[in-house]
């Protein structure tokens, strides 16, 4: 998910170098959501790996 995040930025830099605003901005907001969902799915993974630790 972190691949595609950085796929959509470099897409989004790209379309804002060359002047395609829309194009940008829409790429930019889904980079911008799919980096904050791969944020809380990793922060949940190390809680849940902190849990399982502790039960051993």
């Amino acid at each position: 998910m972190l691949y595609w995040a950085l796929i959509f930025l470099a897409v989004a830099l790209v379309a804002g170098l060359f002047g395609f605003g829309g194009v940008a901005t829409a790429s930019a907001s889904v980079a911008q959501v799919l980096f904050f969902l791969f944020l809380v799915f990793f922060v949940i993974a190390l809680i849940m790996n902190v849990f399982r630790g502790k039960a051993q």
